[in-house]
């Protein structure tokens, strides 16, 4: 055996060594099936491949839900709310879509809000969904489930939350508002709402003129081992749209499951600080 291994699906055929140091098995620079660039294509310089649950892409992983191996090749994701028309000139709300895609800007999965017109344009952005994620194959791999929750920030009773399905049905965790005063708290939690880790977000979670973000920690720790960042998007696009653009970093080795979860609180966060059309132009939040 030479110990080199070359990958189906890519023109080029190039090989790449079976393991690095360690023992840990490497594919090519990550690249799911259908994601548009060349998944033969070199890593750039300082990228760690990390390991993967087989020798090829698409190999069974186990407690790995189906659709979701390719998160466990990457450390980051960025999430861009598609422009819609509607809203930005008459303010109309309608579903919201978006776009999730890799380091290097190619799309990995899709997402878009299911829900009625009543609902989005009354409610706003405190309306219940679900909202479905799909590959490029157009499977649904994931979904999420957010119950209709009145704002008050003196009230426990009415703290947001969420529920993240993978594969669509099997609940693998929650995404839990914890109660602070004037503090955007969040606890990440698993299948049996046991916390595994802790979103604390600044004291005024709006971009008027930065990035905003939200830091990951440990359920008992304060250092930051992520974070889930709200990215400026121009003066033009802020005030006249609600489209946002996302990034999520997290560790390489965090469990898939909780890299789903932590999608599913940047869905929520959008919704509860950055949905403004139809609202007075306003930023909602739930301290307002």
């Amino acid at each position: 055996c030479s110990g080199q291994i070359s990958y189906p699906g890519s023109h080029n055929q190039t090989p790449y060594p079976m393991t690095q140091p360690g023992g840990h098995s490497v594919a090519p620079y990550p690249s799911a099936p259908g994601v548009y660039g060349d998944p033969g294509q070199a890593p750039p310089p300082g990228f760690n491949m990390g390991p993967v649950p087989g020798p090829e892409y698409g190999a069974v992983a186990v407690g790995v839900p189906p659709g979701l191996e390719y998160l466990a090749q990457i450390d980051q994701i960025l999430i861009h709310q598609k422009v819609e028309l509607l809203e930005a000139f008459i303010g109309f709300e309608t579903n919201n879509q978006y776009e999730i895609k890799n380091s290097l800007g190619q799309k990995i999965y899709k997402a878009k809000e299911k829900n009625d017109c009543c609902t989005r344009n009354c409610c706003g952005s405190l309306r219940s969904f679900d909202m479905k994620i799909k590959d490029n194959m157009d499977r649904e791999v994931i979904r999420l489930i957010r119950p209709f929750r009145c704002v008050s920030c003196w009230c426990p009773c009415c703290l947001q939350e969420m529920e993240v399905q993978a594969p669509p049905g099997t609940t693998i965790g929650y995404v839990k508002q914890d109660w602070h005063p004037f503090l955007p708290r969040f606890s990440i939690q698993g299948a049996n709402k046991e916390t595994m880790m802790k979103l604390e977000g600044p004291c005024f979670a709006c971009n008027c003129c930065g990035d905003v973000n939200f830091e990951l920690k440990g359920k008992d720790s304060d250092k930051s081992i992520g974070r889930i960042s709200k990215q400026w998007s121009g003066l033009l696009k802020e005030v006249f749209t609600d489209t946002d653009n996302f990034g999520i970093q997290f560790p390489l080795d965090l469990d898939v499951k909780m890299k789903a979860v932590l999608m599913g609180a940047c869905f929520l966060i959008d919704f509860m600080f950055f949905e403004k059309v139809g609202e007075a132009n306003q930023r909602s939040t739930v301290f307002s």
